[in-house]
């Protein structure tokens, strides 16, 4: 495939990227933007709740306290999808740069190929043309050995014919010689080597992920499949190891 069908295709798979992207980063802030409103909220509530502290009833008591509860387990639930937006996010323009990748490292093998490809034709006809000048020297030696014998006959028509063959052999003989040509090298193009791992599998992240709600965990973050999930669960999640620990105590 030539350089520029490459590039045409690459540019064709990119050219909805800059829409999705700022869509996500547009989600993100209307996230932000909803979670700065609940706070706002938080503090009204709070500031309700110490002010009236002894006025107010059990019972009114109960309801902000649940009303604040309820706003931090919205606040959370936004930073959440804040965070899958944002994985989503370097997902999609990874996936755009290892495919680029892959598309160079393509380029570069069929530029290898054509290379060889050339060095081969450049050989066989290199020995075409030896083979011929080759046969046109046996055919100017026989002409000489004819003439030679011719001029022992002494004749002035032999001399003639002597001087003629002698200077078609002589313009009839090449001397080209065709280098070979070295293809260099297909270069390895490793994708993001410092990219940090995750997960049990201790792989790049990727997919839906889900983060450990240990503070202290020394993994964070897994994959769904790898943990055995298919949808984001309710309320606190906690890995195997931190599950086994939080058993043990």
């Amino acid at each position: 495939m030539a350089a520029g069908m490459y590039l045409e295709h690459y540019l064709d798979s990119i050219e909805n990227l800059p829409f999705e992207l700022q869509r996500n980063f547009n989600l993100m802030r209307d996230l932000d933007q909803r979670t700065e409103d609940l706070k706002g909220q938080i503090d009204s509530l709070a500031k309700e709740y110490t002010s009236n502290a002894r006025t107010l009833s059990s019972e009114q008591k109960l309801s902000i306290l649940r009303q604040i509860q309820q706003s931090y387990s919205k606040c959370k639930e936004f930073g959440d999808d804040k965070v899958q937006l944002a994985m989503q996010t370097y997902e999609m323009v990874d996936k755009h740069i290892r495919r680029l990748d892959t598309d160079l490292a393509r380029f570069e093998a069929d530029l290898k190929e054509k290379q060889i490809e050339s060095t081969d034709y450049d050989s066989t006809s290199s020995k075409g043309k030896k083979g011929d000048s080759r046969q046109k020297e046996k055919k100017a030696a026989k002409a000489r050995s004819k003439v030679k014998s011719s001029d022992e006959d002494g004749s002035p028509k032999s001399a003639q014919k002597k001087v003629k063959l002698l200077q078609q052999g002589e313009f009839n003989t090449p001397a080209t010689n065709f280098g070979n040509v070295h293809p260099s090298d297909v270069l390895d193009m490793p994708v993001d080597p410092n990219e940090p791992t995750y997960c049990l599998c201790h792989q790049v992240s990727y997919g839906e992920m889900i983060g450990c709600d240990n503070t202290d965990c020394s993994i964070e973050w897994f994959h769904f499949a790898c943990v055995g999930l298919t949808t984001k669960p309710r309320g606190k999640w906690y890995c195997p190891r931190c599950s086994q620990d939080r058993k043990r105590k």
